[in-house]
């Protein structure tokens, strides 16, 4: 699971098989075959990133976008390492030092109140 794509497609080799040994080529083979499919869309986008998020305290968007923006930028080891380098980017923006905005100097004027 950590690892989205490569999981996914070694984990689906068994399941056309034995769906291949019990039915053959026939139309349950891919009823099989697209059900999995649908059960592995929702999970790796919807179920993965909703328990991550509560495991690193990201937003799951956060967390589909760098798996997208560091598997393109880095491949293979960019995906692997997507969840605690975007972890490790929300910590040092938290821990980032912020200016105070400046308080607003009322002029005085030259006649009194």
């Amino acid at each position: 699971m950590i690892i989205p794509y490569i999981g996914a497609a070694v984990v689906t080799v068994p399941i056309a098989l034995i769906a291949y040994f019990q039915w053959g080529w026939g139309s349950e083979f891919l009823y099989v075959l697209i059900a999995y499919a649908v059960i592995q869309a929702l999970d790796a986008n919807v179920l993965v990133p909703l328990l991550f998020s509560e495991v690193v305290d990201l937003h799951p968007v956060a967390i589909i976008v760098a798996v997208l923006v560091f598997g393109g930028l880095w491949g293979f080891w960019g995906i692997f390492f997507a969840i605690p380098l975007a972890t490790l980017v929300q910590a040092v923006l938290k821990a980032w030092p912020r200016r105070e905005p400046e308080p607003a100097v009322e002029p005085t004027g030259a006649g009194g109140e």
